[in-house]
């Protein structure tokens, strides 16, 4: 988990922008020629766009920056201590 590309994504990437990026990255996966590795640093980045999405999302409804990435990262911590 990598808040400052969460943020840097939400301040510089526009939804629809971010939404590509993951359809063209989830298509680039499923083909066959790639290798394991490849697909676990694919996986990393789909993840860190997906928080950057949750986290623009909690600032366009009106939640401050500070409060938007708290607010995502105890969610995040308490998904992992269940």
């Amino acid at each position: 988990m990598k808040l400052p590309v969460y943020k840097n994504l939400a301040k510089s990437a526009s939804n629809e922008a971010m939404e590509n990026a993951l359809e063209v990255l989830e298509i680039y996966a499923d083909s066959p020629a790639v290798k394991e590795d490849e697909r676990d640093a694919i996986g990393e980045i789909i993840s860190n766009i997906c928080g950057a999405m949750e986290m623009k999302s909690l600032i366009e409804n009106g939640m401050a920056e500070r409060d938007a990435a708290n607010h995502f990262m105890q969610r995040v911590l308490s998904s992992i201590d269940k």
